[in-house]
């Protein structure tokens, strides 16, 4: 082990004894009491050396045996110690591509905020370039979806669609102006290769068809450019994914409102079809509007402004990403919803409903899925499971304590 104090965490003190980790109130932690010694010790904690070396150093300091691995041990309880060689060897073989690591060091950074583990935060990236996700619809949302998420690492990011680009589905980070008139599934597909040029090769499966329930991938985002698709997503559309267990995320632009969510975990958690029963059961006239909405000739413009696209985009890659590395994002079973122009984030609940033929109410009470047999590959299943040592306050070692800022 090279131990490293986490650099993404700012460190100050907070008076002769107290150290502090981090300045906003989501990672701050304090440390102490600490000497002065400990204190100037902290800075060979960079990465460039190892525990036996280190201990040298601390005899030189005139630290007391067995201080420097106390002192490790304490940090890495606490959640902000890494590993500068740390993550197994697919995180080797990531450090050995330098232009690859150099371009995703902040996406790094960021990922050991909350990785605990010595190493976690460069083995969950290095996992994302063996995952799979397929994006479905290639318009201002989609297709910057698509780039976001190829460009935090994910290894494969297909996407699907019809038709040629038209002038409004041009984005900056999607689809550039000179894709006008390409089809737009391709198109898309070229904006995700240029967002991160070094991603492994494709791999292709050429057997499975376009709507399948798409074996492999561990993720399917869903981003329609029919705003009925957004506002009432279609549960049959959806069934292929419910059948092969595959976990899907709703994201789109309807009439000036943006949605993402909710995260569906089949079986697990509330779908397409729980929406669908939970606005019958408080709207009896649900269903016919939805009929007419969708029998309906299609708007070739919608209201979907720029900015507000992006906004979309961008927090439904973030809750993907969150989900592909193994945590719980707040989507799951929910929509989160924002409007113009007053930009205000509100969840609505999407609860498992017992009409449902998906199965997610009979679990909520104890029942178990059989959509859970076959998990999809996330790094959730790729890594062991680890308790965040902030989310526990027994779990903290002595001296540590959350910082009031």
């Amino acid at each position: 082990m090279h131990p490293l104090v986490k650099p993404a965490l700012r460190r100050g003190w907070r008076d002769l004894n107290t150290v502090q980790f981090g300045m906003t109130p989501a990672h701050a932690m304090t440390l102490g009491p600490m000497d002065t010694a400990t204190g100037s010790f902290l800075d060979l904690l960079d990465g460039a050396r190892g525990l036996p070396l280190l201990r040298e150093e601390g005899r030189r300091m005139d630290l007391p045996d067995g201080h420097v691995d106390a002192l490790a041990d304490r940090l890495t309880r606490a959640g902000l110690l890494d590993d500068a060689l740390g993550g197994g060897p697919a995180a080797d073989a990531l450090r050995e591509k330098k232009d690859v690591l150099d371009r995703l060091r902040p996406d790094l950074a960021s990922l050991s905020l909350y990785s605990p583990e010595p190493g976690g935060a460069i083995g969950r990236l290095a996992a994302r370039r063996s995952l799979r996700v397929q994006v479905r619809g290639a318009g201002r949302v989609g297709a910057l979806l698509a780039s976001l998420l190829s460009g935090a690492g994910v290894g494969e990011v297909d996407v699907r669609d019809v038709g040629r680009v038209e002038p409004w589905d041009v984005a900056p980070g999607g689809l550039p102006v000179e894709s006008v008139g390409e089809r737009r599934d391709e198109a898309a597909r070229q904006a995700v290769r240029r967002a991160a040029p070094d991603r492994p090769s494709r791999r292709r499966d050429r057997s499975a068809p376009p709507d399948s329930g798409a074996p492999g991938f561990s993720l399917v985002l869903l981003a329609p450019r029919d705003e009925v698709g957004v506002h009432a997503p279609d549960p049959f559309a959806a069934a292929p994914l419910m059948s092969s267990g595959t976990p899907h995320l709703y994201a789109g632009v309807v009439e000036g409102t943006g949605i993402v969510g909710p995260l569906v975990l089949p079986g697990g958690t509330g779908c397409a079809g729980c929406l669908h029963e939970d606005r019958t059961d408080r709207d009896p006239a649900w269903p016919r509007l939805v009929a007419q909405w969708r029998s309906g000739k299609a708007r070739p413009v919608t209201p979907c402004d720029l900015a507000l696209a992006t906004t979309v985009a961008g927090l439904a890659a973030a809750h993907a990403l969150a989900f592909l590395d193994g945590e719980s994002p707040s989507s799951a079973g929910a929509r989160w919803e924002v409007s113009v122009p007053g930009l205000h984030w509100h969840a609505r609940p999407v609860w498992p409903h017992p009409a449902c033929p998906c199965g997610a109410a009979r679990k909520a009470e104890g029942e178990h899925s059989s959509t859970e047999e076959e998990p999809h590959e996330t790094m959730a299943k790729q890594r062991p499971s680890t308790e965040r040592p902030r989310t526990a306050e027994t779990a903290r070692p002595a001296g540590t304590w959350r910082a009031h800022v």
